[in-house]
This record gives C-alpha cells, structure tokens and sequence, in this order.
C-alpha cells in the first residue's frame, strides 16, 4: 500500500489572509507543516498543493515537493487534481495551519485502511474532546457526532448534541481536518457536486457524508493549534516557544 501526504496551502485564506507565510519560530507556518510531516517518515512522498506561486516557492526554497493546481472551493478539491497522476492509494490530508501534528495520529488513520479488509471506508480523520464551554460553542471549531462503531452522522459549526436534556451530560468532539482518503474516493469527490448542507456549513467532508461514504473517525488526545485568525498564531508561538 504506497501512502502519500499533501498539505493543501491556500494563501487568501478568508479568515487569515497569508497565515501559511506568517513566521513561527524560524519558518513560515507552511515550512513548520512540510517538514514535521517529512519527519514523521510515514510517508512513500510528502508534497504541498497550491494555487500560489508564493507558497510554491517557499516549498521548493526548502527542497520539497510542490504542486501547482488551479483555484478550488476545498483543500480535498485541490488535493484530488494534485494526485491525478502521482501513484498511490492512500492520500492523507494535513492542513497547513496545523503545524504541530505528531506522528502517533497519523499512524493511527494509516491502519484504518490496514485494517479495512473490505475496503469499505472511504476516508478516515480525527476527532479530539472538547471540554469547555466557550470552546464548544465556537465556531471556528467543527463538531463531529458519530455512531457506535466510530463513523460519523454529522457535522457542523453549531453545538451538536444539542444539550436538551441536562440529566444526561453530553460529549462534545471537535474534528480535527486531518482526512485519509482512498484515492479512487478523493478522485470521485472532486466530480461530485456540492450540496445545500456543506454550502450552508461550509464543510467539506460533508458532501462525503451526502453521497453516502462512509468516514471513520479516530479519537485522539492530541492537542495542537489551528491557526484560523491572528490569535491561533500567538498560541502556536507560545506553544513553539515552550517546547
């Protein structure tokens, strides 16, 4: 099973224009990414896929691997044209504004497939629990609710469960956007069109969910930043600095 990485890097991010050039430590938040995946070596190949020629060349600057792709709604979209002709099955998603991903996780989404006899889940990704009120009610943060066997129902910015019934106390997991996918799954993503759900939460892996693919979610205790807006990048420099 050849297993690859691509961090798909969007320099007009809505939110946080140019985040992935921002500095963190001695890098730029996408070199931090690029190179903790490199060192992981899970991976047959590790590449950035972008539509900016400045993300592009802070890539190959450091000698890696980077594609260029057109402009696209998703970093699954771009990912699938990225991987069009690269030979693999396994593509594995790691967002470039999480810089701190460890490897422990990453294996943990690689032996969902080894496990997969059947070949029946489509892609894989991470879920942590979330604690605090105000953390769950943000959102920036996208909440998962799974069945018993671990796959997800739903997805969303809302607070889901909705906590109605206050004798029972309800858990409350935050997706982490680090995806695994079956290539033939990613290609046949980015032919689907979107619909009115993952429009309204803007979404992505809920048009996964709309065509019926199956998505099994990994609990994990790993606790890193997304660096969404200006103050995720302060807690990353404070993480960076007191590491």
């Amino acid at each position: 099973m050849r297993v690859i990485a691509v961090i798909p890097g969007r320099y007009e991010a809505s939110r946080f224009p140019g985040k992935l050039m921002q500095i963190l430590g001695e890098k730029t938040v996408i070199a931090t990414t690029y190179q903790n995946v490199v060192e992981t070596e899970l991976f047959d190949e590790v590449f950035v896929a972008t539509d900016s020629e400045i993300i592009f060349d802070e890539i190959k600057k450091i000698g890696g691997n980077a594609v260029m792709t057109g402009t696209h709604e998703t970093g699954s979209d771009r990912i699938a044209e990225a991987v069009q002709n690269i030979d693999c099955d396994i593509v594995i998603n790691v967002q470039g504004d999480e810089p701190f991903l460890k490897k422990e996780p990453l294996k943990q989404l690689i032996s969902v497939f080894n496990d997969d006899i059947h070949e029946e889940i489509s892609l894989a990704s991470l879920k942590i629990k979330l604690k605090e009120k105000e953390e769950v009610e943000n959102p920036n943060n996208v909440k998962v609710i799974t069945d018993n066997d671990g796959f997800a129902l739903y997805f969303s910015r809302s607070v889901i469960p909705y906590p109605r019934e206050t004798s029972v106390e309800a858990e409350y997991f935050k997706h982490i956007g680090v995806y695994a996918f079956r290539k033939n799954a990613l290609l046949k993503f980015a032919q689907l069109p979107q619909k009115p759900l993952e429009i309204a939460e803007k979404i992505e892996c809920i048009r996964y969910l709309e065509y019926g693919m199956k998505i099994k979610m990994i609990e994990t205790d790993f606790v890193g930043v997304g660096i969404d807006v200006p103050d995720d990048l302060e807690k990353a420099r404070a993480i960076l600095k007191n590491s």
